[in-house]
């Protein structure tokens, strides 16, 4: 088959990439980040799995494409999309494509607001640890990947067995129809809980055997189906510990010990355990596989410390994901340091009253919280928000809130701010240019 991605360097979209050249299919496609900088890796990356890459508008289909591939976040306009419409060959939805690859595999999909990511690698990395030779289809890049010069959000192994991390923001999640099925959470991101209950219900539903649900979240939980797979870290896991190094905690009488710091991953941790046992895999095969699991791009990782000062990069952006972070680092540092820029304007509206919630209950009296503009992707939005409007509602409510517009002026801050015993928290999604942002801090602090 040929197909031609339009927007290939996004997450979802790469990685789906990435499977079908890995299983001999001609793959092709364009993106507008190709026109910048920060776009250059990823399409170095793709480049090196034989797939070919375009700057967005300056390339069309080829008319034997089987397929053009879109996601929700391409309109009309774009110019690869309309001469596919105008010259008669077909287009999928990324989801649409997601769905047809599941059903060809025995196929372990990842649901939630938050941690699915995480949760995917985990499984992933258990089951390839243990010999189960898994493809995979995620939306961030697993460290063991990257170390070999991927972008580490897809591969294919030799079995049948696939792990995806599915996507309720815009809806799709109704569409897979998995052998096993789990649902992390369901807080409010992207839509409110009205809208999202119903989504993750259909997807239990479609779920063919095994459904995996977290008892401690009060909404998935009313999603159980009460067979003996559900999870629950406040009621299995036990003597949980943390340093800068890393988690410790015990479940069933055997110790896990992770790389990576927060409670929520030990809920992550539980779930890819559940999973693991269904496979058969003895809980000290699962701890020792855990062991070696070296995290995921941009999910609490430590770029660097000196003086007493920590730089850590995360994920974070919203409500839920930035509170679990901030708490993970509160439990090893004196003072946390948080820079959050929002992405999306739509989003920011849904979630603004939510966040200022969250944070005013979490943050500490020397804890300090800087915002700085929205990410803009492009394309037609209302523009009628503002990050400064996060930090001003903080600020009310009596919590150190800033409001840096532009964020080349944060280090010049962090500079004069930070001392020893500070974690400073960057927290971010979306925008292909925080992870170069992040590295230009480290480097001009330490």
């Amino acid at each position: 088959m040929k197909y031609f991605f339009i927007g290939i360097a996004g997450a979802g979209m790469s990685a789906i990439a990435q499977y079908l050249a890995g299983k001999g299919h001609t793959v092709e496609g364009s993106d507008r980040v190709f026109l910048k900088p920060e776009g250059q890796d990823s399409r170095q990356k793709l480049e090196a799995e034989g797939i070919i890459c375009h700057a967005q508008g300056e390339s069309t289909p080829a008319l034997d494409t089987d397929f053009v591939v879109v996601s929700t976040a391409i309109e009309d306009s774009v110019h690869e999309y309309k001469f596919a419409k105008d010259n008669g060959i077909k287009t999928i939805h990324r989801s649409d494509l997601l769905a047809e690859i599941c059903d060809q595999n025995r196929t372990i999909a990842v649901s939630g607001t938050s941690g699915k990511s995480t949760t995917t690698a985990m499984i992933y990395s258990v089951l390839e640890y243990c010999g189960f030779s898994p493809s995979l289809i995620t939306g961030a890049g697993l460290a063991t990947l990257q170390e070999q010069g991927k972008i580490g959000n897809a591969a294919v192994g030799k079995s049948d067995i696939l792990v995806i991390e599915t996507d309720e923001s815009d809806g799709t999640i109704v569409k897979y129809h998995p052998e096993i099925g789990l649902v992390l959470n369901i807080d409010r991101d992207h839509k409110e809980i009205s809208e999202l209950i119903p989504l993750f219900e259909t997807f239990c539903k479609h779920t063919k055997k095994t459904v995996i649900v977290n008892l401690d979240n009060e909404r998935s939980a009313s999603l159980s189906r009460k067979h003996g797979h559900d999870f629950s870290a406040k009621s299995e896991c036990e003597n949980f510990s943390q340093t800068m190094e890393g988690i410790r905690f015990e479940c069933n009488g055997t110790e896990f010990k992770l790389s990576q710091i927060g409670r929520h991953n030990m809920e992550n941790a539980l779930a890819a355990i559940k999973v693991a046992r269904i496979f058969g895999i003895s809980d000290n095969k699962i701890s020792e596989a855990l062991s070696k699991y070296t995290g995921i791009y941009r999910r609490n990782r430590i770029l660097a410390s000196k003086n007493g000062v920590t730089l850590m990069d995360d994920f974070a952006h919203n409500p839920a994901k930035i509170s679990a972070s901030v708490s993970a680092c509160q439990d090893i540092s004196e003072r946390v340091i948080a820079w959050f820029q929002p992405h999306g304007f739509a989003p920011s509206r849904l979630m603004k009253d939510e966040l200022i919630a969250d944070l005013t209950r979490l943050l500490r009296p020397q804890d300090i919280i800087v915002f700085s503009k929205i990410y803009y992707a492009g394309g037609t939005a209302d523009q009628s928000i503002s990050a400064k409007e996060f930090a001003d509602g903080l600020s009310a409510n009596g919590k150190n809130a800033i409001y840096i517009e532009e964020r080349a002026s944060l280090l010049l801050y962090l500079k004069t701010t930070a001392k020893p015993g500070d974690i400073i928290l960057l927290m971010g999604a979306r925008d292909p240019s925080l992870a170069t942002f992040a590295e230009n801090i480290r480097e001009g602090m330490f």
